[in-house]
């Protein structure tokens, strides 16, 4: 996919891409400039967050200490 820029420095996000990573008007985005490239990360809510990881077996799980 291919976006232009337009005469005041504005790129518009093709559809597919807002649609699949559910962009909404007015979401920030950090901009990270690497190796000559832009790279647009969306900020999400914490409360967006809330239970992704529901279910994890922590059994395993290492302390810090412990931690190569």
């Amino acid at each position: 996919m291919q976006t232009t820029i337009s005469s005041k420095y504005q790129v518009v996000i093709p559809k597919p891409v807002r649609e699949r990573l559910h962009l909404r008007p007015k979401q920030k985005l950090t901009v990270i400039e690497k190796d000559n490239m832009l790279i647009l990360i969306p900020h999400t809510s914490l409360e967006s967050l809330r239970g992704i990881a529901a279910g994890v077996n922590t059994d395993d799980y290492r302390e810090k200490k412990d931690r190569i």
